[in-house]
């Protein structure tokens, strides 16, 4: 297998172990599985099963249900036995992360069983302890010790099991080796690994969960080259980015992770997790899955091959270019907004990408998430324009234009070496990767790039479309063509969640491969009249009925903010509520939200228990963490600043623990 993938330039699923699960199958080939977990007290029989089965009419396939002692993991036996005298025989996997004997008692009674290598056997301390390689020798045995009867247990019983490493839970003692790393969460897992497969225990799942989707791809990538390496074979694996949040920020940020692996055909089994009620997860997890159900490998012969790849897939770099005035270089990536499907645009169409003008003042108002560029494709304006706006063009238009510094035409590769109207200082250049019979001549991009005006605007009508265009993009660097490089993605599905997963997979996976220095999404003309007409209906409303212009001009900053390459709000790391959880995590996550969304670039993280707290936040600024039932403790960073504040002034504690270190502004009127 090359690099970390089957094939880098089609869709090709990795082959891995098939793993029972009751009576369902993961990995080997099987359809990729969706999954959530539940947020009720296991503790309270009832409500939990009733949420179970809202979970499986939704499409769940497995539910987790979290077991912290031993009591949670006795009482799956009767959570288990209401369900199947209600018919329903869907595997169930218990949650566990600190007490072994709570494992033991679950893996008897269920058919899955998640351990977190972090805090099974460790104690996660925050200190940084250095070890000899004897101490640390010593840590490996005493972790064998504890960790080999539930591995006997499971293989006794016919149990699964999960190894699911987390980004913010590494043991101290994995730090101190490797730090807070990629490298780490694998080496975390592979420890767990290597002791089931030294007693001939195979059922296993393997899942390198983290709220950053950029450390989260790296970890899955390097965990299938160490399995590679070390086995000769691949364990099936769990995708999901931690802590995702709610609404379009929870989707699009559990699209880029899940979805830049599932491109490259890794993954099996999915959970996406959004503070919301759980079987709201599952109607995107199916969004996201039935992309693969559906393609083929048609469209794809005249996408080449990959011998090599000109960058390393387990770190970031970003693809080095030249700047054409603000697009490319160091400069962040720009967004460009299409708004080409409006017969007529008038100054108002330009609130929805972020431009307010007041006539009174004769001055526009222009918000952090203002698109730096608008495409109009063969509309002509009779306004004038922001002054940090400029138009992307047809060229009649452009030969049209009152104020031609501002406009830039767009011209497909094949015309541009005869076009004679072309812009001082910057053109944008079509580029159909590899779904043209007649794909473009080396000799003739070589010309076009000796332009130093030139910014290539790369698209794909390939079903393999993020893997046509990273392939252009990696021919574009192996001729050492240095111009930017923006991407254009159009989405032909319907409704808001399938719009938000395509642009998020197609170019959030690019832009985690440093590819990309502007985004431009738009829609196609059927799903556009589909749009306008009301016929497509998403199931939630998290956009307040915004225009499509405004949903498209959110989206791209939304993935630009989940790829970190260009920060325009307030962050928010929330974890699902579960059983675990000490107080209202919906509510307060909008209350936290309502009260800090004007703090552009400031990560704070919503964790509803101690096992997702610390850890779980290790991405954040500043977290809100339960600690008791009613009771907040708040941290910067990883260290505590005050502890076990009562829920009901915690909101407002956070804002004065924000004042106290200079992160708080006061939001405008």
């Amino acid at each position: 297998m090359q690099y970390y993938s089957e094939s880098l330039t089609s869709y090709k699923r990795i082959q891995t172990r098939p793993v029972k699960v009751g009576n369902l199958i993961i990995g080997g080939g099987h359809p990729i599985r969706v999954q959530t977990m539940t947020t009720t007290d296991t503790m309270d029989t009832d409500a939990t099963v009733a949420q179970v089965i809202r979970c499986i009419e939704a499409g769940a396939e497995l539910v987790r249900v979290t077991a912290p002692s031993k009591k949670e993991a006795e009482n799956l036996a009767n959570i288990k036995a209401i369900l199947h005298s209600k018919g329903y025989d869907t595997p169930l996997v218990a949650d566990i992360h600190f007490t072994p004997n709570a494992a033991e008692i679950a893996a008897r009674i269920i058919e899955k069983v998640r351990v977190n290598p972090g805090n099974y056997v460790d104690k996660k301390k925050f200190e940084q302890i250095d070890y000899t390689d004897a101490e640390y020798l010593e840590e490996i045995e005493r972790i064998r010790e504890r960790f080999t009867p539930l591995v006997l247990i499971c293989k006794e019983h016919g149990t699964a099991m999960r190894i699911g490493t987390n980004h913010g839970s590494l043991s101290d003692r994995i730090m101190s080796r490797y730090g807070d790393t990629a490298i780490g969460m694998v080496e975390s897992a592979m420890e767990f690994l290597r002791i089931a497969r030294s007693l001939d225990y195979h059922q296993i799942i393997l899942s390198m969960k983290s709220s950053n989707p950029q450390v989260m791809v790296q970890a899955y990538r390097l965990l299938i080259q160490q399995m590679q390496q070390e086995f000769n074979e691949l364990y099936p694996l769990h995708l999901g980015v931690t802590e995702a949040g709610d609404g379009e920020d929870g989707r699009i940020k559990s699209a880029i992770g899940i979805g830049t692996l599932l491109e490259d055909g890794i993954g099996d089994t999915i959970r996406v997790s959004l503070t919301e009620d759980p079987e709201l997860e599952i109607p995107v997890c199916l969004d996201l899955v039935k992309r693969y159900n559906q393609l083929s490998e048609l469209n794809t012969a005249m996408v080449p091959e990959l011998t090599q790849l000109p960058y390393s897939p387990f770190e970031y770099t970003r693809r080095s270019s030249t700047a054409v005035r603000n697009i490319g270089g160091k400069q962040v990536p720009v967004v460009v907004a299409d708004l080409s499907h409006l017969s007529i645009i008038k100054s108002t169409d330009l609130v929805a990408i972020g431009y307010t003008y007041d006539a009174a003042t004769d001055k526009w108002a222009i918000s952090d998430a203002a698109a730096d560029y608008v495409f109009i494709g063969n509309q002509p304006l009779d306004f004038n324009l922001p002054g940090t706006l400029s138009i992307v063009a047809s060229p009649a238009v452009c030969a049209l234009a009152s104020n031609t510094e501002k406009y830039h035409p767009i011209i497909d590769a094949a015309s541009f070496i005869a076009f004679d109207a072309k812009h001082p200082q910057l053109n944008f250049v079509q580029l159909d990767c590899y779904s043209d019979l007649s794909p473009i001549a080396d000799e003739l991009l070589l010309q076009i790039a000796k332009d130093p005006s030139v910014v290539f605007c790369l698209s794909s009508q390939c079903n393999n479309a993020m893997q046509a265009v990273r392939r252009m993009a990696i021919k574009l660097m192996q001729m050492e063509i240095k111009q930017p490089i923006v991407l254009v993605t159009d989405s032909q599905w319907q409704t808001t969640d399938e719009h938000l997963i395509h642009f998020a997979i197609e170019t959030g996976a690019l832009l985690l491969e440093g590819i990309g220095d502007g985004i431009c999404l738009g829609l196609s003309q059927a799903s556009y009249d589909a749009s306008v007409n009301g016929s497509n209906v998403s199931g939630r409303n998290y956009f307040n009925n915004s225009s499509i212009e405004q949903l498209l001009n959110t989206t791209a900053f939304g993935i630009l903010q989940a790829t970190r390459t260009r920060i325009s709000k307030t962050e928010y790391i929330s974890c699902p509520s579960c059983g675990r959880t000490l107080f209202e995590l919906q509510e307060t996550t909008a209350k936290i939200r309502a009260v800090t969304n004007h703090l552009k670039g400031l990560k704070i993280a919503i964790m509803g228990c101690i096992v997702n707290g610390p850890g779980e936040m290790a991405d954040a600024d500043f977290g809100y963490v339960g600690s008791g039932v009613g009771k907040i403790t708040l941290y910067k960073g990883k260290e505590v600043m005050k502890r076990n504040i009562d829920s009901n002034v915690a909101v407002d504690e956070l804002i004065l623990l924000l004042k106290e270190h200079h992160a708080w502004i006061e939001p405008s009127k």
